[in-house]
């Protein structure tokens, strides 16, 4: 399973959605990658105004106010 988190850096409701993610793949025992989405016109294109934006296996399962039962769902649904 890949799990993806796209953030940009200064962005409360990705330090928000990132402890979520911490404390839900520690219990599940998954691991994700966090990429900036300034890093990547692409990706700043497409997610500039959702961030954070939560993926897995390539399906967004969540985006701007991340809440721990949708990303709970979503990972456990992977």
């Amino acid at each position: 399973m890949k799990v993806v988190l796209y953030s940009r850096p200064q962005c409360h409701l990705c330090v928000d959605a990132k402890d979520k993610l911490d404390i839900l793949c520690e219990t599940l025992g998954l691991t994700y990658q966090e990429i900036d989405i300034y890093q990547d016109e692409t990706l700043l294109e497409k997610y500039q105004f959702m961030i954070p934006v939560l993926e897995v296996d390539g399906e967004v399962i969540d985006y701007g106010k991340v809440t721990y039962s949708k990303l709970k769902q979503g990972l456990e649904k992977a």
